[in-house]
């Protein structure tokens, strides 16, 4: 169970990374990270565009995923 459990995460984290990569080179991601880096310029904040987002999580699931895919069962 575990197997197909990893599998579909891996499946859902490539999912999020082609979206993630698909919005950092649109227009729209390209205006939200000069956005994001204008304004942690005037207040210093810790801003991260919406694309990173889905990039960092996909990465993640991916990871998860395949450690459960990989996994030597117990028994």
């Amino acid at each position: 169970m575990s197997k197909i459990i990893g599998i579909v995460l891996i499946a859902v984290g490539g999912y999020l990374v082609y979206v993630g990569w698909q919005r950092k080179e649109s227009l729209a991601g390209g205006a939200a990270e000069l956005t994001s880096k204008v304004a942690n310029k005037v207040d210093g904040g810790a801003r991260v565009p919406e694309h990173m987002m889905y990039l960092v999580g996909g990465g993640v699931l991916a990871l998860v995923g395949a450690g459960l895919a990989l996994k030597r069962s117990s028994s």
